[in-house]
């Protein structure tokens, strides 16, 4: 089981220098308890996906300690800004355009051009944040499927040694995931109902829409709570590639001494462009922090198709089949 530790300054301390060496922690929030890493880092970010057995890679919420800050990795136009005001620090996620210079893994954001930003209420949160100097992605402490974790020992029984560490603070006063409010589009959208209610916004925004996520499509999800188009490549992806065709980029994994070019050569000789590798030494952790970053260096005009490896379809390699498969728009 993982080391259960009362929240101290000293414990604050280690979580905050654990979230910033790129490990995970569980963490405390005033809506439920939270599976920490560094949002930045995405070998941090693809471990918390390792530690919750999640099916596939969807969004995460990045928790930060200020509306400044949330600013230096979203687009916050007047009305983003007004609804912090109002509803920040505290149980309120907002869907928002992702500045280009973020700096925030893809892997945060599955590939899609907004984040979930969140400024968190909870005092101990906000001392982690602060220490670590990263925004902190967080999804529930609690394994895929799960009722979300509200005390450290939920998160403990759930997760079990998947993490090394909880920094436990009681029960969680909400007790139930954030409100997220997409403000990404013209309309404002409540992708997944909290504490923060469309009565509570409408003064704000007027008119709040309501979409709770009840779509068919898992592969559309946007955030938690919602179901929305994910990243897809503009030009075709083909699976399970054994040699490269003419025209086509790869996308490896692992060792590529055996892949040929159709028309004669080894893969070593593409250029560059036309050439990346997940993880080079076959680690499924580089693999996943590695996936949105190099699918989209590989979608361009200039080739026709992208040829993907064989992923080794265990741990995180099924959610990376997952994405892949989706992307292809192939049956897994």
């Amino acid at each position: 089981m993982p080391r259960i530790v009362a929240a101290n300054q000293d414990s604050i301390t280690e979580a905050a220098a654990l979230i910033a060496g790129g490990e995970l922690a569980v963490l405390p929030t005033e809506t439920v308890y939270g599976l920490g890493a560094n949002a930045l880092d995405g070998k941090a970010v693809a471990k918390i996906f390792a530690a919750k057995n999640r099916p596939s890679f969807n969004p995460l919420i990045s928790h930060v300690a200020d509306t400044h800050d949330a600013a230096k990795y979203v687009l916050m136009d007047d009305r983003a800004r007004q609804i912090a005001d109002a509803f920040w620090p505290g149980p309120l996620t907002l869907i928002l355009p992702k500045r280009a210079d973020s700096g925030m893994n893809d892997l945060v954001s599955a590939g899609l051009p907004t984040l979930a930003i969140r400024v968190p209420s909870h005092k101990i949160m906000q001392a982690v944040i602060k220490q670590a100097g990263v925004p902190i992605a967080a999804p529930s402490a609690n394994a895929s499927g799960e009722p979300s974790a509200t005390t450290p020992k939920h998160a403990a029984e759930s997760l079990g040694e998947n993490v090394p560490f909880i920094l436990a603070a009681g029960m969680c006063d909400v007790g139930l995931e954030s409100t997220v409010l997409d403000l990404s589009g013209e309309d404002a959208v409540i992708l997944r109902p909290g504490a923060i209610t469309a009565e509570d916004l409408k003064p704000y925004l007027g008119t709040v829409k309501i979409d709770t996520g009840a779509h068919e499509k898992a592969e559309d999800i946007k955030s938690p709570g919602q179901l929305l188009k994910h990243y897809a490549p503009a030009i075709p992806v083909r699976l399970n590639a054994v040699d490269v065709e003419e025209g086509e980029a790869l996308l490896a994994f692992g060792s590529t001494k055996f892949m040929a070019i159709k028309s004669g050569g080894n893969v070593s000789n593409l250029p560059d462009d036309a050439l990346k590798n997940l993880s080079e030494d076959g680690d499924l952790i580089e693999a996943a922090a590695n996936l949105f970053m190099m699918l989209r260096d590989l979608d361009s005009p200039n080739h026709k198709a992208i040829a993907v490896m064989n992923i080794p379809n265990i741990g995180l390699g099924v959610a990376i089949n997952d994405r892949l498969h989706r992307a292809a728009n192939a049956p897994p």
